[in-house]
């Protein structure tokens, strides 16, 4: 009995001991390593890669941004503000409904199949109101320009970066719509489009956030 009842201390101890030690190695000495490296190497991205304006921080380069007139009256769906660049469609963002004392945004993708009416019908009206609102005088969009990212949100809803081609189509009105020479606001974008990553992986991109940044202090100097 005296035996039994030793070696059931003797297998709690080792048990404590490692849970313990464990926790010590796994819960505060590794995170501690792990930040620590994050933010000696890459402190920028270890923060959440923070974009700061004005001394402020104004969102992040990994979550993209509506820039969208106030609602009027008896609206459901705010429009656009044409004199920033327009990100992508973001339809499948939900709300939050269940805990409504934060104002939250759930990410999401529209799950939608390519055969979806829905589907169909959001991407039409999407390439229509692409067409329409980059056309001004002296520049007209032709419905072959409109590149698919310009008519169908991402699997989060929050794509921070379009492609060079979306950006491009928007130059005119954004020159129109701002009072800058369009030669200047095709230099913004190009400074702005970084290339595949490594040179091979993914596809040319804009980030709309720092782009629209940089657009307002061109404003403000012009």
């Amino acid at each position: 009995m005296n035996n039994s009842v030793t070696n059931t201390a003797r297998l709690l101890w080792a048990g404590l001991r490692a849970l313990l030690v464990l926790t010590v190695i796994c819960g505060v000495l590794y995170p501690l390593a792990v930040t620590g490296v994050a933010q000696g190497i890459f402190p920028g991205r270890a923060n959440g890669s923070e974009i700061k304006a004005d001394g402020k921080v104004v969102g992040s380069s990994l979550i993209g941004q509506a820039y969208n007139l106030p609602l009027k009256k008896g609206q459901e769906t705010p429009e656009p503000d044409l004199k920033w660049f327009q990100g992508r469609p973001q339809n499948g963002l939900g709300t939050n409904s269940v805990n409504t004392q934060y104002k939250l945004i759930l990410s999401g993708a529209t799950n939608r199949s390519g055969d979806n009416a829905d589907l169909i019908k959001w991407v039409k009206d999407a390439k229509a109101a692409v067409i329409k609102d980059n056309s001004v005088p002296g520049y007209t969009v032709k419905p072959a320009d409109v590149p698919a990212e310009a008519v169908t949100s991402s699997g989060s809803g929050l794509d921070p970066d379009i492609s060079p081609d979306y950006a491009d189509i928007q130059v005119h009105r954004i020159a129109e719509k701002n009072g800058l020479p369009v030669a200047q606001v095709q230099k913004l974008v190009d400074q702005h489009t970084d290339g595949r990553t490594l040179g091979f992986i993914g596809e040319p991109r804009v980030n709309v956030l720092e782009l629209n940044i940089a657009l307002k202090e061109l404003v403000a100097k012009s």
